[in-house]
């Protein structure tokens, strides 16, 4: 099962709208994906040399809030980034800071086994929680959110845990993400082949395994859609891909394209679904152009 969403506004007059469009989107999709639910925000980029992580802590609204401010302090002495804290939830905030993000990623990592880096990058925010999507877009207020586009999913556990890590989007690199709707049969086959050349796995889930091959391709050389053409020979299953970079939305289905995906295109947003009841709110879509993505092609959008 599972539900993706995506939207693309082309008109910057409505980015200010990209979260209150796509919230029935997302809610649309939880009969497809009712354990948890992630998005993937593209706002304005930051300037040249500031980066930006998205960080989970791992608490229960019950537990409390998480000492967000203590992390940054920390931060700032042990590696002197000049970072700045935004707290989105108890249990989610985006710190912002000047250079290389290595030094900051592993200090959070060896600072609180219970932070979990979700995204790195100059334009991505990323969120993903356990509940039903409604649950998940209340707790952040994704009604609220600004950028040009975004990528989400609605998850329905088959293959692993419903936990927040294990929920999509998943990430590769900077500013990169990917949502799946569907299978992989060789998951595992991909991992043996990635470990030795260096790609680094967090969880068991499937869709990760497609996220990291996308990765290494890039790394190598490759550009978006010659990573997946490679995908295409690589990644055995039945699959819906939907892709974010800075500037692009990406769609991608298998050979035999058994996995339900639907396209609305105006001269004022692109809107992707699994199903249309989740587009059927947006405005305009009686004069969009709807049509269903055919197999083994690659649709690209650019912002």
């Amino acid at each position: 099962m599972c539900g993706i969403v995506g939207l693309m506004v082309k008109q910057p007059g409505l980015r200010e709208r990209l979260g209150e469009l796509m919230v029935p989107m997302l809610v649309g999709m939880s009969e497809r994906g009712p354990d948890s639910a992630g998005l993937a925000v593209f706002t304005e980029p930051l300037p040249d040399g500031r980066r930006k992580v998205s960080v989970y802590s791992g608490l229960t609204p019950q537990a409390g809030t998480y000492d967000w401010p203590g992390l940054v302090q920390s931060l700032n002495t042990a590696v002197p980034v000049a970072a700045t804290l935004q707290v989105t939830g108890g249990n989610h905030a985006v710190i912002t800071f000047d250079g290389d993000p290595a030094p900051v990623r592993a200090f959070i990592r060896a600072h609180d086994p219970k932070l979990h880096l979700m995204s790195t990058g100059r334009r991505i925010d990323l969120y993903k929680d356990i509940g039903r999507p409604a649950e998940v877009a209340d707790r952040y207020h994704f009604e609220r959110l600004i950028g040009s586009h975004l990528v989400g999913h609605t998850r329905m556990a088959t293959e692993s845990a419903v936990t927040p890590d294990r929920a999509h989007p998943f990430t590769a690199g900077e500013d990169f993400c990917l949502v799946h709707n569907g299978s992989l049969s060789n998951p595992y086959g991909v991992r043996r082949m990635l470990e030795p050349r260096g790609i680094r796995f967090e969880t068991d889930n499937d869709t990760e395994a497609a996220c990291r091959f996308l990765e290494w391709r890039l790394r190598e050389g490759d550009d978006l859609p010659g990573a997946l053409q490679k995908g295409f020979e690589a990644l055995d299953g039945f699959y819906t891909f939907l892709m974010g970079t800075p500037t692009e939305l990406a769609l991608i289905r298998d050979p035999f394209a058994c996995k339900p995906a639907v396209v609305a295109e105006t001269d004022d947003y692109v809107a992707i679904a699994s199903e249309f009841r989740s587009l059927a709110h947006l405005p305009g879509i009686d004069d969009a152009h709807v049509f269903e993505p055919a197999p083994e092609e690659m649709y690209v959008w650019k912002a």
